[in-house]
C-alpha cells in the first residue's frame, strides 16, 4: 500500500469519527432537553395579610421571593394595575417584571377602584405570542368574572411552550365550567403547554377532576397545602401540563413565606425534552 492511499485511508476514518462525535453531541444535547422552573403565585395585590388594616402594598417583598425562587415563568394572580388601593400609575405586572428582569403579559379580568384587576404572567424567556380568555359562568350563579392569559415563549434553543396562568371563580357552580373551557381552549394545542394558577378548588373537586382529562398535574400525593399562609391546611393551587411524554417533573414544593400574601407560592421545575 502506497503512502497516498494510506494518507486517504487515514483522513477517510478521521472524517468518519468526527461524523461520530458530532451526531452523539447533537443526539446527547437532544436527549437532555430544557430544564424550566415555574411558579404559580397569588400575590393578594401585593397586600401582606399582616398589614391588610394598614393597606401597606409591599410590592418588593412579591419581587422578593419571585428572585428568590429563581423561576422561569410565573403565573400571577389578583394583580392590580393603577388602583386607587394599590396606587394610581403603579401596574404591578410591570413593575414586578422590571424588579426581576423578566418579561409581563397582563390580563384584566375586572374593574376595580377606578384601575384594572386580574392576572399575568411573568417570563424570563422572550415572549413571541399572547392570547386573552374569558372564561365562562353559570347564568344566575354570580360571582367575578374570570380569564385565562396565554403566551407562547421561546426557551434556550428555539423550542416553544404554551405558559398560562388563571384564577378560578370561588362559586361552586362556576368552577367546573370553567374547567371545561381551559380543556376546550387547549385541546388542539400542538406545542407544549404549562398552566399555573388559582384555582379554587381542592384536588378531589369537580373542577380539579375535569382539568386531570386534559392535563397532568406536578403532583398528586404529598403536595403541600398552599393556604392560608400561616398553619396552611388545604391545596388550591396548581402547576400541570399538558402533552406529558415531552415534560419530565424534577421537583415539585411550596414555598414556606408567610408574610408576603395570604397564599403560598408553589413551584415546580420540569424539563423540556
Amino acid at each position: 500500500m502506497n503512502d497516498f492511499i494510506k494518507e486517504q485511508l487515514v483522513k477517510s476514518l478521521c472524517l468518519l469519527l468526527l461524523a461520530f462525535s458530532l451526531s452523539g453531541n447533537l443526539l446527547a444535547q437532544g436527549g437532555k432537553g430544557v430544564k424550566i422552573k415555574v411558579l404559580s403565585y397569588n400575590i393578594h395585590h401585593c397586600n401582606p395579610p399582616s398589614k391588610a388594616k394598614e393597606g401597606l402594598i409591599d410590592i418588593k417583598a412579591i419581587a422578593n421571593v419571585i428572585k428568590r425562587s429563581h423561576a422561569d415563568l410565573v403565573a400571577l394572580q389578583e394583580v392590580d394595575v393603577n388602583t386607587e388601593r394599590s396606587g394610581k400609575g403603579l401596574n404591578q405586572a410591570r413593575e414586578l417584571a422590571k424588579r426581576c428582569g423578566m418579561h409581563f403579559f397582563f390580563v384584566k379580568t375586572i374593574d376595580h377602584q377606578g384601575g384594572d384587576y386580574g392576572i399575568a404572567v411573568l417570563s424570563k424567556f422572550p415572549i413571541v405570542d399572547s392570547a386573552k380568555y374569558k372564561l365562562p359562568m353559570q347564568e344566575g350563579a354570580g360571582g367575578e368574572p374570570r380569564g385565562l392569559a396565554v403566551v407562547t415563549v421561546k426557551l434556550k434553543g428555539g423550542k416553544k411552550v404554551v405558559f398560562a396562568s388563571t384564577h378560578f371563580d370561588l362559586k361552586a357552580a362556576n368552577k367546573p365550567l370553567q374547567a371545561e373551557e381551559v380543556n376546550r381552549i387547549f385541546k388542539d394545542q400542538s406545542l407544549p403547554v404549562v398552566l399555573a394558577g388559582d384555582f379554587n378548588s381542592l384536588p378531589e373537586s369537580e373542577a380539579i377532576t375535569i382539568l386531570d382529562k386534559g392535563f397532568t398535574r406536578t403532583c398528586r400525593e404529598n403536595c403541600g397545602f398552599t393556604i392560608p399562609e400561616v398553619n396552611p391546611n388545604r391545596t388550591i393551587d396548581y402547576i400541570m401540563f399538558k402533552k406529558p411524554e415531552q415534560f419530565e417533573v424534577l421537583s415539585h414544593k411550596v414555598i414556606s413565606e408567610p408574610y408576603a400574601s395570604d397564599h403560598l407560592p408553589l413551584l415546580a421545575e420540569l424539563k423540556v425534552k
